[in-house]
């Protein structure tokens, strides 16, 4: 005798029906690097290049410019001229600097750090904010 896994005799289970819904995509910008950012990465630990580079992707093609509780406009000017910081992995120990180009639909990464303690190291060396 074949049980039926659940409590719920086999004979009484109705098929299931699966709707899928496909959104229409919104505006996508394109993400653009400044050289430097290169050697502010290699700067990191490379376990988390990874997840650096699908965080830039995923919070920033999008809606780079929406306020959320890890993404924020600066308040004051930083030397590199970044208006916008995300704060993401363990501990939200990093922290990616950009401006976002409305006009060419552009987000320019400026600048990716690593923050230890109270001190924010962007290609291994102290900034202050």
């Amino acid at each position: 005798m074949i049980r039926p896994v659940s409590s719920i005799p086999i004979d009484i289970v109705q098929p299931m029906t699966i709707i899928m819904v496909t959104m229409p995509q919104g505006k996508r910008f394109l993400l653009v690097y400044a050289p430097i950012v290169k050697q502010h990465v290699k700067a990191i630990d490379r376990k988390y290049h990874a997840l650096i580079k699908e965080t830039i992707e995923t919070q920033l093609e999008a809606e780079p410019d929406v306020e959320t509780r890890n993404r924020k406009p600066l308040k004051r000017p930083v030397t590199f001229g970044a208006k916008w910081e995300i704060r993401f992995g363990p501990h939200n120990r990093f922290r990616v600097f950009y401006k976002v180009n409305y006009d060419d639909e552009q987000v320019e990464i400026l600048a990716v750090g690593e923050k230890e303690g109270s001190q924010l190291l962007i290609g291994g060396e102290e900034v202050a904010l």
